[in-house]
């Protein structure tokens, strides 16, 4: 998107280039550990915005069971920000997380969407969530004494082709995407979820997540904002979708419920009244059109 708008962009992830899904084709791709405060002062010279995406993080199995791994990620933001602010970046932007809600707003099974107020008093995901939330009060601190421009976003459940869907950091509709194609191609004969399938999920297609994101950073609001779908589904209703694209019947499919796999918490989907306000739009890509591009895409991984 940046590209694209004739902009020289600087891309930087730790991973080798043979990982990277995506390579920008005008731009400079960078291997190394935004962690380590030198390679940020060293990536943020002669750069007019950053945009801070980079965590250690995946799916609900990988949050659960790395939760000091996850906090590890407070050091990209620290220094990052650092950085910019050092180097006079005009305009940082932050990838928060709907982790950082209090849980006892998300405890029940129902579609009662998180508005941005309910991060407080906080009791976010251990590990991950906090992190969000400490790096979300970094950057208010930094934008209130030293002036930098920064921008925070709550990202609701983020999918889409050029993503992760295998090896234990996936998202659940891509996780999805994967055993439905194992299924139809014989590889398994029957489809774990974890949980009971009851839990509530919203889920943010990418295209409306870069959208959103580009939008708030036009804008003069420096506080934390939810990027989300407003469409609450269950588990099993994402699972039941992603068997109908891929041609399947889902009444048809033979599913086992995990109860003893990680599950996260019970219900979790985005209030966008303020993001209305503010941007005067809100993500409005319908589930079963983004899990299609997502599937089309991830079948083509798997078949290639």
């Amino acid at each position: 998107m940046l590209e694209k708008q004739g902009l020289e962009v600087v891309a930087c992830d730790i991973k080798p280039h043979e990982e990277w899904f995506q390579l920008p084709k005008n731009s400079t791709p960078i291997i190394a550990d935004l962690r380590d405060k030198s390679n940020c002062l060293s990536f943020t010279q002669n750069v007019d915005q950053v945009f801070n995406l980079a965590c250690d993080m995946g799916g609900m199995g990988f949050i659960e069971n790395n939760k000091a791994k996850c906090m590890e990620s407070v050091l990209i933001n620290t220094h990052l920000l650092l950085a910019a602010c050092q180097l006079g970046v005009k305009k940082y932007f932050f990838s928060s997380s709907a982790c950082v809600y209090a849980s006892n707003h998300q405890g029940v099974a129902s579609e009662n969407p998180l508005e941005e107020s309910f991060a407080y008093p906080a009791n976010p995901e251990d590990g991950y969530g906090w992190e969000k939330l400490f790096s979300e009060r970094f950057c208010r601190n930094f934008f209130e004494d030293y002036g930098i421009k920064t921008y925070v976003a709550r990202y609701h459940n983020v999918y889409g082709p050029f993503g992760t869907f295998e090896g234990g950091r996936e998202k659940v509709p891509a996780a999805a995407c994967r055993k439905m194609i194992e299924y139809k191609l014989g590889q398994i004969d029957e489809i774990e979820i974890w949980g009971d399938g009851n839990q509530v999920r919203s889920f943010t297609y990418i295209n409306d997540c870069l959208t959103g994101t580009m939008k708030l950073l036009d804008t003069d609001f420096h506080f934390p904002l939810n990027i989300g779908s407003s469409e609450a589904v269950t588990i099993r209703a994402l699972y039941d979708q992603v068997a109908i694209v891929a041609g399947l019947d889902p009444k048809q499919v033979k599913y086992k419920y995990v109860l003893s796999a990680p599950q996260g918490v019970r219900g979790r989907s985005s209030d966008n009244t303020l993001c209305n306000e503010v941007l005067n739009w809100e993500p409005n890509t319908r589930l079963d059109i983004g899990l299609r591009s997502t599937f089309d895409w991830i079948q083509n991984q798997i078949t290639l």
